[in-house]
């Protein structure tokens, strides 16, 4: 025999853990993404560098303010 328990009105259950995971999931992505562009550039410099070439750093063409 198995003994049955009663089944009473359950509370509904809370969001709030799939929203948080939501957000963590979309920090993740957005870090993964400034991470991908940062190490690009540096490998692109460092390319550039190891090539022999010395205009590697782009140049800033506004002027200076006085």
């Amino acid at each position: 025999m198995t003994q049955q328990t009663p089944q009473g009105p359950r509370e509904p259950d809370s969001r709030r853990a799939a929203v948080v995971g939501l957000l963590v999931t979309i920090a993740l992505v957005v870090v993964g993404l400034i991470l991908v562009k940062v190490l690009g550039d540096a490998g692109r410099m460092q390319d550039c560098l190891m090539s022999g070439r010395t205009n590697c750093a782009p140049i800033d063409s506004t002027p200076a303010e006085r």
